[in-house]
């Protein structure tokens, strides 16, 4: 298949998994300021990349993709547990999108899964998303992991950071053609997966979201996960579990993205906030709350 043209390619969101927390002391976790997260504006920036147009060309390239994956057999059926497990999952968190943006309301949502050894996974703007499965078999994700990673990327769609990265390089004239979105980081695409990624990866042609976008998904993502009765805490597993499967050869997202502490710190910074919002999904205190447990990871 011939290579989109860059004027027409919205660029995909990839996988920027949620980092560790400490444990809270009872206090933390009852001094709640308000109800979850603070909804803020939307960026400006983002009125500068396309227009009503941005969703349906990631629509399109969205199409597209799905399409090259099921000819190159990468597209797990419908019938799978694992594609069942991820829209479940996807149709407990959906609900409170529009909390974050108004227009998620009348989003055409898609959720599949590609057949791939890459830990990664996306939301393009309009609610196409996509997990690879490598993400969930490498490291043995449990149901809470997945809605933490899936309510990251999410945020990143609904707080329309890729329009927003693309109408700050529009503003700023950098002199690219590309018309689209930014990536939360460079791609790692299995090349028998699809020609069109590959080609993108290979042309450089993503932008990585800013450090603020990625920590306002990371806290949006909680959010997201809480109210859909997810345990958010699950965030310090994932993020070990990242740490273990990188080791030595970390993947280029990881450095792309702020640093384990950082993320560490804010997480814990605001978990006061959202865990609440998950103890009350279950119907009990937060001081009722298990401990949260998880699945470990195979030795390498």
């Amino acid at each position: 298949m011939a290579p989109i043209s860059l004027k027409r390619y919205t660029v995909l969101a990839s996988l920027c998994a949620v980092t560790a927390l400490a444990p809270l002391s009872v206090h933390a976790q009852q001094a709640t300021v308000q109800d979850g997260i603070k909804v803020r504006p939307l960026s400006t920036s983002r009125i500068f990349a396309g227009g009503t147009d941005f969703n349906a060309e990631s629509k399109q390239q969205y199409t597209q993709l799905v399409n090259e994956a099921k000819e190159k057999n990468a597209l797990v059926p419908d019938s799978d547990p694992q594609v069942k497990r991820l829209r479940a999952i996807a149709q407990r968190i959906i609900p409170f999108a529009t909390r974050w943006n108004d227009a998620a309301a009348n989003w055409n949502w898609q959720i599949n899964l590609l057949n791939s050894d890459e830990v990664n996974a996306f939301c393009m703007p309009g609610g196409q998303i996509a997990f690879y499965s490598g993400i969930i078999t490498k490291l043995n994700l449990t149901d809470d992991e997945v809605a933490v990673v899936m309510g990251h990327e999410i945020s990143h769609a609904l707080r329309e950071h890729s329009q927003a990265q693309a109408g700050k390089g529009n503003l700023a004239a950098v002199g690219s053609k590309l018309v689209g979105a930014g990536l939360s980081a460079w791609l790692g695409v299995d090349p028998n997966l699809t020609s069109t990624a590959t080609n993108m990866a290979a042309k450089g042609v993503m932008l990585k979201f800013s450090r603020d976008d990625e920590r306002e998904a990371d806290l949006i993502g909680m959010d997201l996960a809480a109210r859909a009765g997810f345990d958010p805490r699950a965030g310090v597993v994932l993020w070990q579990k990242m740490a273990a499967v990188s080791a030595g050869a970390p993947p280029e997202f990881l450095s792309t993205h702020p640093s384990g502490k950082d993320r560490i710190s804010q997480m814990n910074s605001h978990m006061a906030q959202v865990l609440p919002l998950y103890a009350r999904s279950k119907g009990v205190s937060v001081d009722a709350l298990p401990p949260y447990r998880s699945n470990a990871i195979a030795q390498r």
